[in-house]
């Protein structure tokens, strides 16, 4: 049941997504913000490619290619709390950030169907994914299918907090 709520939660998660990239202006959606950071696109470049290569870590897991590792405890909060702690501001891995480019409201639009067309095919998997199974994330260490998919909203919801502070700065 909780693999269908997570599922849920990513699809009302990915059309909050939408809706914003329907209210920005398009002279904003590349424009970088006046304090600084990143502008709409990169946030949105990042979040969907980030997104899609988590599917990919978690598809690796139902197919059988994952490790036997601990989940950090520290990590197994976050998760159970759906937040990052609250007072620290995080770094895209190096890996990453060379990942992140300025793209178009369409790219966007087109990054966030791709995701929710992956996310339908990768569900039935991880309803049969051994949860003893884990692949290496850049920050938080071994997650298994499940985690992998918890971290996944947990992630878009962080920045849909980013995608706010920028609102405000325009």
């Amino acid at each position: 049941m909780i693999i269908e709520s997570l599922r849920l939660s990513l699809q009302h998660v990915a059309a909050a997504y939408r809706d914003k990239l329907t209210e920005i202006p398009d002279y904003e959606f590349q424009k970088t913000p006046y304090v600084g950071g990143w502008s709409y696109s990169e946030v949105y470049s990042h979040i969907w490619d980030a997104s899609l290569l988590s599917l990919r870590a978690m598809e690796d897991i139902w197919k059988g290619k994952g490790v036997l590792k601990p989940t950090a405890f520290t990590v197994k909060v976050i998760l159970f709390y759906g937040a990052f702690p609250p007072a620290k501001r995080y770094k895209v891995p190096k890996r990453l950030e060379s990942r992140v480019k300025v793209i178009s409201k369409q790219e966007a639009a087109a990054f966030i169907t791709k995701f929710l067309e992956q996310l339908d095919k990768d569900i039935p998997g991880i309803y049969t994914s051994d949860a003893a199974l884990k692949t290496p994330h850049p920050r938080l260490g071994y997650l298994n299918a499940k985690q992998w998919l918890r971290f996944i909203e947990i992630h878009l919801k962080h920045h849909l907090k980013q995608i706010k502070r920028i609102e405000k700065t325009f």
